[in-house]
């Protein structure tokens, strides 16, 4: 008899003992013949995906070529995966491809908005880094980063959390990752100011040792501190506060510098050593012409620029970025009707300069430093430049193509051209005859995944 651990192979005739060793060798031999079929069968089918994602053709009235600055009629795309492959009036069609016809609309790429602000909401600014917990905060991040994309904007600059630290780190990565969505994201981090300059905590008690909006530095040896800090945190680019408060003297504008033009430099040099950039919170001189020579990447408000400065800007092809939706905003909802008329004043010679701007060639982006009025409604900044120099084209090739350039993009969005990531959008008529029809976005697309289609 076999011992009675060996299993037995039953015939008709005896019994006699299967051997463990042969039962371990034929176990193994099965199991490896059917993890090799599986393993056959599962790259199989991601050669084939690899090899033939998904098409999506794309099909509208209209298409904008925004660097021939024309409208293609129709207008088709053909998106495989997350990128572009074909754009014109007829493009191939892959078999199993998706036809989606959006009919009477206009193509065009993602929107870029190079001036945002996740972190904050309407209300009083200063009060959200008191009464808020930055969990909460960034809560609001992520929605507001939700309703950002569902208005067309596919990619922005996050210029400072605003109190939050680094905390935009983690809402980009959940976006590039796929956990929530919301457009391409550089961020900032905290952004840096100088003690008692225009982020501090101002107006509060002392004794309450109120935090401030954004991270100290006060030479250059503590700005080199505070960028690599924010840099190991996460931060895209630097951005840091170099004018404020604002005033109006005797009907003319004024502004207070707040690092010298050789702390910028050593701010611009620090970010250049790691391949990085630096933008600046700069609305007059002499603090624009200290960023100009410094050689920032964009002068954000950019309210008043003096002749040396506006010369250097197109020699560098620095980037003003205007902002007009947040300064007509705080004049339509002031406190007070005085400081209504205040604000008024300012935005007027806001415009008066801007004009000075466009006509002298400043290179232009758009931003609309949204976060103090809703997120989702910032298309108005295109409306408004429109309104106060540029035309509908020339405002949409600043976005586009500049925005691109400026967000550190260039060749991979801003345009509907074959290899470039597939961020597209629709909108009803020409925004090219209204530049308005940006405020209605019917279809969003995001690296070849559709967000939004109100078909």
């Amino acid at each position: 008899m076999p011992a009675p651990h060996e299993p037995l192979l039953r015939t008709s005739t005896k019994v006699v003992p299967f051997r463990g060793n042969a039962m371990i060798k034929l176990r193994l031999f099965l199991f490896s013949s059917l993890l090799l079929l599986l393993v056959h069968e599962f790259c199989a089918g991601q050669v084939s995906s690899a090899a033939a994602p998904h098409a999506i053709v794309l099909h509208a009235a209209r298409l904008l070529d925004i660097k021939g600055g024309r409208l293609v009629k129709p207008g088709e795309v053909l998106v495989q995966g997350e990128r572009i492959v074909e754009v014109g009036s007829a493009v191939k069609r892959p078999a199993g491809a998706e036809v989606i016809d959006l009919g009477d609309r206009t193509l065009l790429p993602g929107l870029i908005d190079a001036h945002v602000h996740l972190f904050l909401h309407p209300g009083a600014e200063d009060l959200q880094t008191v009464q808020e917990s930055v969990a909460q905060r960034t809560i609001m991040a992520v929605l507001a980063a939700r309703d950002d994309l569902m208005a067309g904007f596919t990619a922005e600059r996050d210029m400072g959390t605003e109190g939050a630290g680094s905390a935009d780190t983690a809402v980009r990565n959940a976006i590039d990752e796929g956990l929530v969505p919301g457009p391409r994201l550089r961020i900032s981090g905290n952004a840096i100011n100088i003690l008692g300059g225009h982020e501090d905590a101002l107006g509060f008690n002392p004794a309450q040792h109120v935090l401030p909006n954004a991270d100290y530095a006060n030479n250059a040896a503590e700005l080199v501190a505070a960028m690599r800090q924010q840099f190991k945190e996460g931060a895209d680019f630097i951005k840091i506060y170099e004018t404020g408060a604002d005033t109006l003297r005797n009907g003319q504008f004024s502004t207070v510098y707040q690092y010298t033009e050789s702390e910028l430099k050593a701010a611009v040099e620090e970010a250049a050593r790691l391949g990085k950039r630096v933008a600046v919170h700069a609305t007059g001189e002499p603090g624009t012409v200290f960023a100009a020579r410094a050689g920032v990447a964009s002068i954000d408000h950019a309210n008043q620029l003096g002749d040396e400065t506006m010369r250097l800007m197109r020699e560098k092809q620095i980037f003003a970025v205007p902002t007009f939706t947040i300064f007509e905003y705080f004049a339509d909802h002031a406190a007070t009707p005085s400081r209504a008329e205040y604000e008024h004043r300012m935005l007027d010679l806001k415009v008066q300069d801007f004009r000075k701007q466009v006509a002298a060639g400043v290179p232009m982006a758009v931003g609309s430093d949204v976060g103090p009025f809703p997120h989702g409604t910032q298309a108005e900044e295109f409306v408004l430049m429109v309104k106060h120099g540029m035309s509908p084209l020339a405002v949409l090739q600043a976005d586009l193509i500049h925005g691109a350039k400026l967000l550190g993009w260039e060749g991979q969005i801003g345009a509907l051209d074959a290899e470039y990531l597939a961020d597209v959008i629709a909108v009803s008529g020409d925004p090219l005859q209204d530049i308005g029809a940006l405020k209605n976005v019917s279809f969003v697309m995001k690296g070849g995944v559709i967000y939004k289609n109100q078909n």
